[in-house]
């Protein structure tokens, strides 16, 4: 195989109650990306199109993930890469997530697969350096292993597949400002209240077993975030309007994506998503605020090979 071309799915981080440890992966959004084996040793991004983005390969998180790769691999050839920005960075649904984890997922297929899914979770995390300044991994464990995703330890590679019920889908509403993930993680206080900290680490622990069990109830209960949302909510406009609208329209929980702007509301089939989506449609409307709308099923396999040669 001398190139493939695939499609990244864009995702979901934190899920109110798992700051950089809960991680989904979402359907149909998604960036599509073709590597190519070239006779020039090391990594060249060739083209990017639908964003403008940089193509050096140290200031772009997927030239930062294919790099740390081919420091893993002793090959005589290099890859060239190709990118369709199908999300919007800074949108809070895993842009950059989807560059470096599709990336590294490609030059994978093409070296033969030498590499483990924790392994590959790992080097596309380092992308994601590039755009947060922090080494995390919940975006790209989801779009790897597909589904939702518990990471334990980025450091230890230590990622776990969760079981979830198979009738929840996201409603997603992206205000069209730009929230860089950066400067949202620049605000975050380094110090928790320890009472906050305890309900924090028992809703997380919640929301696992209730994925688990199917236990929709306990998943309402769960999505409730001590620590960040009431920090980062004030940089979205009309958040509290949002979330509190989602929930009386019978969503089962509502938080911010990732660093946002984008705020999603968790529900249980798609006729209540539906319902969620128009409803906080009518706040922004109502404000003459341009945004995009989702709705996403839990998509349960990551990344998609489109084409190979």
């Amino acid at each position: 195989m001398n190139e493939i071309k695939i499609f990244s799915p864009a995702s979901i981080a934190n899920l109110s109650c798992g700051f950089d440890i809960l991680g989904v992966c979402l359907d149909k959004i998604g960036d599509e990306i073709s590597v190519r084996k070239t006779s020039k040793k090391g990594i060249f991004i060739n083209k990017i199109t639908g964003f403008e983005l940089s193509n050096d390969i140290s200031l772009n998180v997927a030239g930062v993930a294919a790099s740390e790769i081919l420091k893993n691999t002793k090959v005589d050839f290099g890859f060239e890469i190709d990118i369709h920005k199908g999300i919007k960075p800074g949108s809070g649904i895993g842009s950059s997530a989807a560059s470096s984890a599709g990336t590294v997922f490609a030059i994978n297929k093409l070296l033969g697969e030498p590499f483990s899914d924790n392994q590959l979770i790992y080097f596309a995390s380092k992308g994601e350096v590039a755009a947060s300044g922090t080494l995390h991994a919940d975006n790209v464990s989801a779009v790897l292993m597909g589904g939702f995703t518990f990471v334990r330890s980025s450091l230890n590679k230590d990622f776990i597949k969760l079981n979830y019920p198979n009738d929840l889908v996201f409603s997603i509403i992206h205000p069209k400002i730009e929230i860089k993930t950066k400067d949202s993680r620049s605000i975050i206080k380094n110090q928790v209240n320890l009472n906050d900290m305890i309900q924090q680490s028992a809703n997380l622990g919640a929301f696992v077993h209730a994925l688990n069990q199917k236990d929709y109830g306990l998943i309402e209960r769960s999505m409730d975030d001590k620590v960040i949302e009431p920090i980062r909510s004030i940089l979205i406009p009309k958040f509290t309007e949002l979330k509190s609208s989602s929930l009386r329209a019978g969503a089962l929980g509502c938080g911010i994506s990732g660093s946002g702007p984008s705020v999603f509301s968790l529900c249980r089939g798609m006729k209540r998503a539906k319902n969620v989506s128009s409803v906080m449609k009518k706040i922004y409307d109502k404000i003459k605020l341009d945004y995009d709308i989702h709705l996403s099923r839990v998509n349960d396999k990551g990344i998609k090979i489109i084409d190979f040669s």
